[in-house]
């Protein structure tokens, strides 16, 4: 089921009724501002390193009485 171009108008006529001209200017501003932080959120994450985390010179606990650590 493809939603066809006849259908997109259909729906874009009924969303400007709803919403109104102005309203959908504002949604479309907030929407690109929106993706606008999320990517510069993911290109500050790329960019961050993980710390490595801390090696210990602990020898690894028995589960039970029964196991031995060598």
């Amino acid at each position: 089921m493809d939603i066809g171009p006849t259908e997109l108008i259909i729906i874009l006529v009924i969303v400007l009724l709803l919403f109104g001209p102005g309203r959908i200017a504002n949604v479309g501003g907030e929407m690109g501002k929106a993706i606008a932080e999320f990517r510069k959120g993911l290109a500050k994450g790329a960019d961050r390193e993980e710390p490595a985390a801390p090696k210990a010179d602990v020898p690894p606990v028995a589960s039970s009485t029964n196991d031995t650590v060598a």
